[in-house]
């Protein structure tokens, strides 16, 4: 089993930044690629990046050089540094991992979820 804990999301304004962090515990050497999703209220979980062991990255078009993902697999760590964030932005944001290697957007193939962190941004 993994367990995944996410930190740093917070309110900011339009054009802001934010850092997220997850950091995983437990079984972590089964764990090869994760992901960051996120979700709105009322709306389906949405993929914004996953990441590979060897720090390969996938990112959804909406990210358009925003976000930046990486990994420090000594820390059995992944953060996400949000850039130029806009409204639409805002949403809860999962940090997801899976047992397999290769990068996805498809949420049924991560086998491990973090509880999330709200980021909001301000108009």
């Amino acid at each position: 089993q993994v367990m995944l804990v996410e930190s740093g999301g917070g309110l900011v304004q339009t054009g802001g930044s934010l850092r997220l962090s997850c950091v995983a515990s437990g079984r972590t050497a089964s764990m090869y690629a994760m992901g960051w999703f996120r979700q709105s209220p009322g709306k389906e979980r949405e993929f914004v990046v996953s990441t590979s062991r060897n720090g390969g990255s996938y990112y959804a078009a909406f990210v358009e050089g925003r976000f930046t993902a990486s990994r420090d697999n000594g820390k059995n760590a992944m953060y996400l540094q949000m850039n130029n964030l806009r409204p639409e932005d805002t949403a809860v944001y999962f940090c997801a991992a899976r047992d397999r290697e290769g990068v996805t957007g498809t949420v049924d193939t991560y086998d491990y979820w973090g509880q999330g962190t709200q980021v909001t941004v301000s108009s």
